[in-house]
């Protein structure tokens, strides 16, 4: 810590949460000089929500920002208490690791690395004004300081004009316990940014020792854990089971009848709230046929009795949440440690922000994580990593990181953020991304550490353990590919293929479903001597390959689009056939590539042709 007036840095970050402290890494690896400004240094690594990192999408970000050597999956391995592989049953491409955490283990583990990072300097104080000179911002204010920078990274979180609501009750925070930042969120009003009112919120927290766990099913962890970081080989923390209980029609009758009283339906809230993550009120009226909900019931950590009831996230009054809490199977004499609240909070259009998460109106500046309209963790971090390399990037001359759609699961969200915008908490889905059967959880790695690498965010050991991982996936795809297996030998050993006199090899014959690496064992000896995680690799690789093949020939398609830059200055609202709806939509998200106009909601074949076109035209005159 340091109190010092006038001192200068290359990169600034405001805000400790996730995205902040994965902007701060990303920043230092690639090594400016950093700092990371957070109300409390103890702070670091607060779980604000639910204490459970990656699923479905969100595990293929935690997967990508690792293989960038970011710091969560490796705290998630630290503090994970219960490990699952989601959609286990379905093929690797769809398939997502989630871990309950222990909320102590993962801010411990957090602060453990921010400490052993170089380059990065913890500040301790709430960041009051930006230093701005003409359109660049240069530094923050933080109490009677000044922290020049090259270049500022924003990850307030909720905290903007942050407020919680409880019933008809509100208080200003950010969090419960925290205040709100509103002198930074006046500032942000200067530069006349496009801002709106989004919420979230959180269910009660119970106590577990009163909850009556004997009639409940309970659901373990995977026999076989899954870890998020590459560099993991073991689970580090004591495993648990969590608990599951559903609402009932009394659950329901009593939320219906105090729906008047909660913030939400009671018209205290403005703010658009999570589709994919409603509350139990919103359950109550959007599934009225329904007549129970499931809820996990999550422990928070292994020393602490606190539960999170995932599944019943509320606004209404306290004297409601315990009655209908109580109403609960194994919940009946439970006591309520901390109510639910919803909390609404100002973010900032994401299409004000170019594919680096900089400000196009003001240089210097990113924003990274809720402030861009994103909901959940890994959402942010991934952010986080994006603006961090980049301001690094922009501070010390070097070029910018990109992420593409085709490349990365962070590059469909970052995409998708600057050219469509939000209307509601955007969260990650494997659906979102054309080419899921290439962007898999588990190649995250092989298909972003050489970009890391080369943008020099990628630390000894990682890139050491990467190198020595390629060389041996190497040697098992040429052992495979260099057998020879005729259909009457592969008949002979009880294999099931086509009559059609045509020899296969390994990779080949590990394409089919039902072939396993095990049932090319007895065909070749040198195949007994790769690891059992290579062999699950490269048999994942041979299960999409043909696939992957066809997928390559969409992914030119859209290089030779997104290759096609579109200059700063092109005027879309006098382009003659565009419908005025699509030219202000242009003219809002100032798509930089043809690919990113063929992203804007509402586009059609015919308007990006038109565009084509005069991009076209417009290059010949310059000629």
């Amino acid at each position: 810590m340091f109190h010092v007036k006038h001192r200068a840095f290359d990169v600034v970050v405001i805000g400790g949460g996730h995205a902040g402290a994965e902007a701060a890494h990303a920043a230092a690896r690639r090594g400016a000089n950093t700092a990371l400004v957070t109300l409390k240094a103890t702070d670091l690594g607060v779980m604000s929500c639910n204490p459970a990192i990656g699923g479905l999408g969100k595990g293929h970000l935690v997967r990508e920002v690792d293989a960038m050597d970011g710091i969560m999956g490796r705290a998630a391995d630290a503090a994970g208490i219960q490990f699952r592989l989601l959609n286990r049953r379905k093929g690797p491409a769809v398939q997502g690791p989630r871990t309950q955490a222990d909320r102590a283990l993962y801010r411990a583990a957090v602060q453990s690395l921010t400490a052993a990072q170089p380059n990065l300097t913890v500040v301790e104080g709430e960041v009051t004004d930006l230093i701005i000179e003409g359109v660049r911002v240069c530094g923050v204010v933080v109490g009677d300081d000044e922290l020049r920078a090259g270049a500022v990274v924003l990850t307030t979180g909720t905290f903007l004009r942050g407020v919680i609501h409880i019933g008809d009750e509100q208080r200003a925070g950010g969090r419960m316990g925290d205040k709100p930042s509103v002198r930074l969120a006046e500032r942000i009003d200067d530069f006349g940014l496009p801002l709106g009112r989004l919420k979230t919120g959180t269910p009660p927290r119970l106590d577990g020792d009163t909850i009556d766990w004997s009639g409940l099913d309970m659901q373990p962890g995977d026999d076989d854990p899954v870890m998020f970081s590459f560099l993991s080989k073991e689970v580090q923390a004591r495993q648990i089971s969590c608990g599951i209980t559903h609402t009932n029609e009394e659950t329901h009758a009593i939320i219906r009848s105090n729906l008047d009283r909660s913030a939400m339906y009671g018209g205290h809230i403005e703010g658009v709230g999570p589709r994919y993550c409603p509350s139990i009120e919103d359950k109550i009226v959007r599934f009225a046929d329904k007549t129970s909900h499931q809820i996990f019931l999550e422990p928070e950590g292994l020393t602490t009795s606190t539960i999170y009831p995932n599944g019943i996230s509320t606004s209404l009054p306290v004297d409601v949440q315990e009655a209908y809490v109580r109403s609960i199977k194994g919940l009946r004499d439970v006591v309520i440690q901390q109510p639910g609240y919803a909390i609404e909070y100002d973010y900032v259009d994401p299409l004000a922000l170019n594919a680096q998460l900089r400000l196009r109106a003001v240089e210097g500046l990113y924003l990274a994580g809720q402030i861009n309209g994103t909901t959940g963790y890994e959402e942010a971090a991934a952010q986080g990593l994006v603006a961090g390399l980049n301001a690094a990037g922009e501070a010390c001359d070097l070029e910018p990181v990109k992420f593409t759609r085709n490349e990365s699961y962070i590059g469909v969200m970052i995409d998708d953020l600057i050219t469509r915008g939000v209307s509601e908490p955007y969260r990650m889905f494997t659906s979102r991304a054309e080419f899921r059967l290439s962007l898999r959880a588990d190649n995250a790695d092989q298909r972003l550490t050489p970009l890391g690498l080369q943008a020099g965010c990628v630390g000894d050991t990682r890139q050491m353990q990467f190198i020595d991982k390629m060389e041996r996936l190497r040697a098992a795809r040429s052992t495979l590919e260099g057998m020879a297996l005729s259909p009457t030998a592969l008949k002979a050993a009880g294999l099931q293929v086509k009559e059609d006199g045509k020899r296969r090899n390994g990779m080949d014959l590990l394409a089919f479903p039902d072939v396993t690496f095990d049932h090319l064992l007895g065909f070749e000896p040198a195949l007994n001597d790769i690891l059992p995680e290579d062999r699950d690799q490269v048999a994942k690789d041979a299960l999409y390959a043909n696939y992957i093949r066809r997928q390559a020939q969409d992914v030119a398609v859209m290089q030779r689009d997104e290759a096609h830059e579109i200059p700063a200055g092109f005027d879309f609202l006098v382009l003659e056939g565009l419908s005025n709806e699509l030219k202000q939509k242009l003219h809002r998200a100032r798509p930089e590539t043809l690919g990113q106009a063929g992203r804007v909601e509402g586009m059609t074949p015919a308007a990006l042709t038109l565009i084509l076109a005069k991009l076209r035209q417009q290059s010949r005159k310059s000629a």
